[in-house]
This record gives structure tokens, C-alpha cells and sequence, in this order.
């Protein structure tokens, strides 16, 4: 069935760091979200989406996004281990070859999720008006949350923003990015509002004020439209300014943004948060669980050494990363030198595309490896999807754009280099770009800033990015399929 329009299985255990809820058993959808325990069970359901990495094959964001830009590549065993990802990596894709099944099912599943239960919020009775605003905000950030994702990744898709009923299955067409991108800007203006400044220890993981407004001022940003810079400018700048109201600021050291003892710092904005606490041991289902398989792809194969775990030997570091960073000082903290473990005594195979450098910030570590379950599936290491540096590097490069406050732009850059001890330089958009990819390097940015700021075709060209085509994946051939050509094929790709 089309997976847009699956009926999801959302009465299951969806367990988040800001709360632990296990259904006792089941009930008919209509007779559930009565009261202000169930519609939180929903609305943890749709958070629990973010998490997920296995959807369709794995389909992990970050190291998936570094692999199809110029920070690594795909790595494995062989070319025809993970032959999705190394689809994306050369840009070989087709309908049936690619991760894109996966990311389309994914975003659809948190789509749908969220859509209904916004329908069950607005036709309860019981709800305490805070509760209320509080929870529609959540659904309406994560469904712009999920359009985002996938109106970068195919452009052209299914606008679905209520329930569908059964004659409308199969009928759903496209609509445009302009038109999607309405949708998502909507709903992150109707959703901050409602949300919290801040957020409590017990509830971490849901989402701030701060985070709405940051994630607007992004997609405002990556809409390329220059009369929208001035709102732009306006909510980074509430949430980028000193004494801002969410609490935000810079960490003195650089490394202590990836420790997993450090989760939700004072620098993360948006963090999809992971745990072992679900012990989970499926291999047929790892959504299941809340770990970040992620984490195990990246690691070093079968290593043997000091302070990291074995991991799968995906995502080598490209040495164009490597020579970019060596005289950084970001380095050390952002990429693994085997060949230095190796000259100390560690071991480790040479996997495909094998370059001796591996991701640190999200690394297999030792001291993080789960005692319970299946320890490959379950790596308590968040994602941060979008931190205080990202935001400052955006508002200096709105800034920039806009040919206003150059003082401010300057400052901003110049706090991003500040912290670990460089230089000033001109607030120049290559400066700024260059100071992105040193800055949040396989961190999972760098492809779509490329395709943005129309660099994709001299970067990526020579491993195989076609300009008007690869800026987006295939739509998958089975939603083509079941919607008998209602939805069409991304341009360049042949059905």
C-alpha cells in the first residue's frame, strides 16, 4: 500500500526521555485520545519518527547526507553493501535504487502521525487549554519538521495535511516546492507561539520556542528568496542574541558539543534524542528501539584499541575534508586518524573506499556501549540537527545577503572562530560558507548547503551530480505505481 497513506501502528510502546509510557493494551482509534494521557501517547508517537533510521533500508540522516556530500564517502564492506548509499554517493540513482523509499516512508509516517492526531486534539473536550496549545504547536512543528526534509529531498511531492479518507488513497498528486514550503512556514508560525522558552529537565527532547523559531528562520533561509531575509534575519537574531530567552550560548570548548554525557546543552537547539533504555534486540524492527544506529555504521571495523568500540566501517572521511580541517583546530575533535591508532597499536580492517579517517562527533565509544539488548542498535547518542553555531553562521549569511548590519555578520563569524582560538576574516558569503563546512563538517549539512547556494555541480560534478537532476532523489517508483502516474517522476530520472 501507497506509504503515504498506511495505517499506522501507533498504540505501541513510543518511550521519549521526557516520558516513559507503555499502553496496557489496545483500543479502537475512535474511543481513544479521551483525556490528556492518550493524546500524550499520540503525540510521543510522532516524535518517535525522528528517531527512526531503518525505514526501507537504513536511511540515518546524518551519516547518510555526509556520504552523498564531499565529506565522506559510502564506505562498507563493498560496493554492494549498502548499493542505496552508494547510489547516492556517485549520484547513480534511479526509482528502484536509492535511499529514497525509506526517507519518503519516514516522513510520511511522522506526516500522517501528526495529522491525525491534530484531528483527535481539535475534537477533544477533556484537554486543559495549556495542555492544548502546548501539544497542537508540537504536531504542527513536527508535520513542517517532516515536509521539510521532504521537500529538500524530492522537491515535488503529496501536500497531506488531514486525514485522508478511503477514496482519496490513491489519487494524491504533487504539489510545488513554492507550495510546500507555504505549508511548512504556516505551520512553524502557528506552532511557536505555543511552546515553552525553555524546557524542563524531565522533558528534554520536546520542543522549545527557541527551536520553532530556528527552524523557521532556516526554512526561510533555504527558500532563496531574498524578501523573506529581513524575517529571517529578525528570528535568528532573537534567538542568536546574548541574554536570549531560551538560553543559548556558545560552549567554551568545541569537543563537548559531541559528548554524550552532555546531551541537550546549552548549544543545541533542535536534538533528536537516543537512549538504550529500551534494550531493544530486533533486528527485523530496530525503529523499534530508541538507540542511534548510526553511531554503529561510522565506527571502525572489528577495531581493537583504546576508547572506541567495533563499528560497520561506513562513512570514511574524504581526504578533501581532511586537508580542509588539518590545520584546524576543530580536527581532532571532528575526525579520527587511524593511521595515528594504528602507529599506537590499535587494529582495524580497511573496508571499502578505506581512507584511514573516520566521524568522531557521533564515533562508537567504549564507554557508551549498551550492556542490555543488541549493543549495535542501541547507542545512546543524540542527533543535533541544528546547534547555536549553525544559526549564527545562517544569520551572518542572511545578513550578508541582505546588505544590512555587516557589523553584526562580522561579530557572529567572528564568535564562531573565537571559540576555537582563529582569527578573524571577512564576513564574505565564502568565508561564511567555508567556515560552515569547517564548522559543522559530517555533521550532515554540507550536501544541502552545496545544493542551495549553487555549488553542488563544481563540488560534486566530478563524482557525478548532474545539475537539474540531482538536486533531488527519484520519487519512488511505488508511489508511482499505486497512483497509476497521479504522482511524476522527478526530472532526469527514467520510470
Amino acid at each position: 500500500m501507497i506509504a503515504i497513506v498506511a495505517v499506522m501502528q501507533i498504540f505501541v510502546s513510543c518511550k521519549k526521555d521526557f516520558l516513559e509510557l507503555t499502553p496496557k493494551g489496545t483500543a479502537l482509534e475512535d474511543n481513544f485520545y479521551k483525556n490528556e494521557t492518550e493524546v500524550m501517547q499520540g503525540i510521543i508517537s510522532v516524535y518517535d519518527v525522528t528517531q527512526w533510521g531503518t525505514t526501507g533500508g537504513y536511511t540515518m540522516k546524518m551519516p547518510l547526507l555526509s556520504a552523498a556530500s564531499d565529506d565522506c564517502w559510502a564506505g562498507g564492506s563493498n560496493a554492494s553493501d549498502q548499493p542505496n548509499w552508494v547510489a547516492y554517493d556517485n549520484f547513480k540513482m534511479d526509482p528502484r535504487i536509492g535511499p529514497q523509499s525509506g526517507l519518503w516512508s519516514k516522513n510520511y509516517t511522522g506526516i500522517n502521525r501528526a495529522n491525525l492526531i491534530l484531528s483527535k486534539i481539535e475534537k477533544a473536550t477533556t484537554l486543559s487549554a495549556a495542555f492544548k496549545t502546548r501539544v497542537t504547536a508540537e504536531a504542527k512543528f513536527l508535520r513542517a519538521y517532516f515536509y521539510f526534509d521532504l521537500v529538500r529531498f524530492f522537491g515535488r511531492v503529496p501536500l497531506i495535511t488531514s486525514v485522508l479518507a478511503t477514496d482519496e488513497l490513491y489519487k494524491q498528486v504533487q504539489s510545488t516546492p513554492a507550495q510546500v514550503y507555504a505549508q511548512i512556514e504556516k505551520d512553524l508560525r502557528e506552532a511557536y507561539p505555543g511552546l515553552p522558552p525553555t524546557i524542563s529537565a524531565t522533558e528534554k527532547g520536546r520542543i522549545s520556542m527557541g527551536a520553532a523559531k530556528a527552524q523557521l528562520a532556516k526554512v526561510l533561509l533555504y527558500e532563496n528568496d531574498n524578501a523573506k531575509l529581513a524575517e529571517t534575519i529578525t528570528l535568528f537574531e532573537d534567538v542568536n542574541k546574548v541574554g536570549n530567552a531560551y538560553g543559548y550560548a556558545l560552549l567554551p570548548n568545541y569537543a563537548d558539543i559531541f559528548n554524550p554525557a552532555n546531551k541537550f546543552n546549552s548549544e543545541s537547539i533542535l536534538e533528536i534524542p537516543h537512549s538504550n533504555n529500551a534494550a531493544w534486540s530486533d533486528w527485523g524492527w530496530i525503529n523499534g528501539g530508541e538507540g542511534n544506529v548510526g553511531t554503529q555504521f561510522i565506527g571502525m571495523d572489528s577495531y581493537n584499541g583504546d576508547t572506541y568500540s567495533s563499528g560497520w566501517g561506513f562513512c570514511p572521511v574524504t581526504l578533501d575534508l581532511v586537508n580542509a580541517l588539518k590545520t584546524d583546530p576543530r580536527f581532532s575533535a571532528t575526525i579520527i586518524d587511524g593511521a595515528a591508532l594504528k602507529a599506537a597499536g590499535a587494529t582495524y580492517n580497511a573496508r571499502y573506499q578505506n581512507t584511514d579517517y573516520f566521524i568522531k562527533k557521533y564515533a562508537p565509544l567504549k564507554a557508551f556501549r549498551s550492556a542490555s539488548g543488541v549493543a549495535e542498535q542501541n547507542w545512546p547518542i543524540d542527533e543535533i540537527e541544528i546547534r547555536l553555531a549553525d544559526t549564527y553562521l545562517m544569520q551572518a549569511e542572511a545578513l550578508v545577503k541582505a546588505g544590512s548590519n555587516p557589523a553584526r555578520a562580522k561579530e557572529l563569524l567572528d564568535a564562531v572562530r573565537a571559540r576555537v582560538g582563529l582569527a578573524s576574516v571577512p564576513a564574505t558569503l565564502d568565508n561564511i560558507y567555508n567556515e560552515r563546512r569547517l564548522e559543522l563538517a559530517t555533521e550532515g549539512h554540507r550536501f544541502f548547503d552545496l545544493v542551495r547556494t549553487g555549488k553542488a555541480v563544481t563540488v560534486l560534478g566530478p563524482v557525478g551530480f548532474k545539475a537539474n537532476q540531482s538536486e533531488y532523489l527519484p520519487i519512488p517508483q511505488t508511489e508511482i505505481d499505486v497512483t497509476k502516474g497521479g504522482i511524476k517522476q522527478n526530472p532526469g530520472y527514467i520510470n
